[in-house]
């Protein structure tokens, strides 16, 4: 697929699982790390309305077939993450590897999730 072909998005109507500790949501088995728990509402809306638009903003640029804007809008995508703490070093403080992204089964959340059976 090339960088302007649009890939089919998934919808649900449910939220995702949240990992106990509340680090990860899980969506169709895989790992994706929260935001940081620690900001602020106030911080916290601003970083996911900027994350928002900057979707948006790819969305249009791959209809437009327009390169530079794309590289533009993935660029503010991934500093929106970064600043929610979704990429880049992890947001808690006690040691704990990061398992974004990972099979829930095949990460220390294994024992948890399998005990969801029909429920994940």
């Amino acid at each position: 697929m090339s960088s302007l072909e649009t890939a089919s998005v998934a919808t649900t109507s449910a939220p995702p699982l949240v990992t106990p500790d509340g680090r990860y949501i899980v969506v169709r088995g895989r790992l994706w790390r929260r935001s940081n728990s620690g900001l602020d509402d106030q911080q916290r809306k601003a970083l996911t309305d900027e994350l928002m638009s900057a979707r948006r903003a790819v969305g249009a640029a791959l209809r437009a077939r327009d390169e530079v804007a794309l590289a533009a809008a993935r660029t503010r995508v991934h500093d929106a993450k970064v600043a929610l703490s979704e990429r880049g070093p992890v947001w808690w403080i006690d040691g704990t590897p990061d398992q974004n992204r990972r099979m829930a089964w095949n990460t220390v959340y294994a024992d948890w999730y399998a005990a969801l059976g029909s429920k994940a």
